[in-house]
């Protein structure tokens, strides 16, 4: 039995630990492949919507806020002219993703894209004039993320990561 309470139209396997399992593991794939080829395989996300329309994807590195480790986690991401924009969606489940927490705590941190190692970012969540700019946008890259929003009774936040 789930711990939250999810809108009736949500997947009921959405806060199942099965699921969050197989997210870990593949989460962990996608992150040594894209590492193993410099982005030139893991690059694109080609799953849900974005199987017909192909999504750029990232790795974010975060340090842990309570343990310190370092985590690498990959994600899809807008490109917003020197800037990259993610989301903390976690796929509509109701609560924020760790790396969320972990960047608050570490704004300043790297990322990966294909062809560049280790950009130097630091990361701050958008106001709320920059989301409603950007989200639409969002929306258009990835249509997924509508239907997460409308899964969750959070607001998803959206990440703003400026190079240093």
């Amino acid at each position: 039995m789930p711990k939250f309470s999810l809108p009736e139209d949500a997947p009921s396997g959405l806060t199942s630990p099965v699921t969050a399992k197989v997210l870990k593991y593949a989460s962990k794939g996608h992150v040594a492949v894209f590492k193993l080829t410099n982005g030139r395989i893991g690059n694109k996300w080609r799953i849900g919507a974005g199987l017909r329309k192909p999504v750029p994807t990232l790795l974010l590195e975060h340090r842990g806020r309570k343990s310190g480790r370092e985590f690498t986690t990959p994600l899809l991401y807008l490109k917003d002219g020197d800037r990259f924009v993610i989301v903390a969606s976690q796929g509509g489940m109701p609560k924020n993703p760790q790396w969320y927490h972990n960047l608050i705590a570490n704004p300043d941190t790297r990322i990966h894209v294909k062809g560049q190692r280790g950009l130097q970012v630091c990361a701050r969540v958008a106001t709320p004039e920059e989301r409603a700019a950007l989200w639409p946008r969002l929306v258009d890259l990835y249509a997924d993320f509508a239907k997460y929003q409308a899964w969750t009774d959070r607001e998803i936040p959206v990440i703003i990561l400026t190079p240093r």
